[in-house]
């Protein structure tokens, strides 16, 4: 089994791709920049997700590679202490949206081949903050950008559910990681592991489903 993880060099995308390797899969991580070392079960391939020619190129040396599992994991938090009265400059949200949602939809829309020659699922990391249950205020182009990409993966998952190709959406939990800071609730760790539970679930059946890192259906 192949699984394919944008974002994987740190945070989340590492413990799950170190994870995933252990259990015995075939793991492919991306990076932009300099990559890391390869070690057993865990290559890696350069992929800048805002730019439409590296996911052409990435294709391209991946055109013989079935990939049972996608899962869309690189996204950025560039709005953390903007403040209301004079910060969120356009460039900033043009950036995040670049990343978050259209890196997204250029990952799923370039190795749908492989997905489809794997009969395969997909796996879009959102987080609770899409919810419009949740709006403590503040981090506007992060909430929205995530809200945008759950609303992707639900009408992904409409087009590709009669192609038999699931499409999740998921909430890590609040993580210790850089993005997430050091009081977050979880580990890297404990949210890997609940993230691949939640992968090998999915199926037609759940397909859509917006989940929570512990199995707990998100609202929307």
């Amino acid at each position: 089994m192949t699984i394919l993880i944008t974002g994987a060099n740190r945070g989340i995308g590492l413990a799950l791709a170190e994870y995933e390797a252990k259990r015995g899969f075939n793991v492919v991580g991306t990076a932009r920049g300099t990559l890391p070392t390869s070690k057993p079960g865990l290559t890696w391939e350069t992929l800048e997700v805002s730019d439409h020619a590296s996911h052409l190129a990435l294709a391209s040396r991946l055109s013989e590679m079935p990939i049972e599992l996608l899962i869309c994991n690189a996204g950025i938090y560039p709005d953390r202490d903007q403040k209301l009265e004079s910060g969120f400059p356009s460039e900033m949200w043009a950036d995040a949206f670049a990343v978050n949602v259209t890196g997204v939809f250029m990952t799923i829309q370039t190795l749908l081949p492989n997905i489809r020659a794997a009969q395969g699922k997909i796996a879009i990391i959102s987080s609770q903050m899409a919810s419009d249950t949740r709006a403590p205020g503040g981090s506007y182009i992060y909430r929205s950008s995530k809200a945008a990409v759950l609303n992707l993966g639900r009408n992904l998952a409409t087009d590709l559910k009669g192609e038999g190709i699931p499409v999740g959406i998921y909430h890590p939990g609040w993580v210790r990681t850089e993005m997430g800071g050091g009081s977050a609730d979880i580990s890297v760790e404990e949210s890997a592991q609940g993230l691949a539970e939640r992968f090998d679930a999915l199926s037609i059946a759940t397909t859509g489903c917006f989940e929570c890192w512990d199995g707990r259906v998100h609202p929307f």
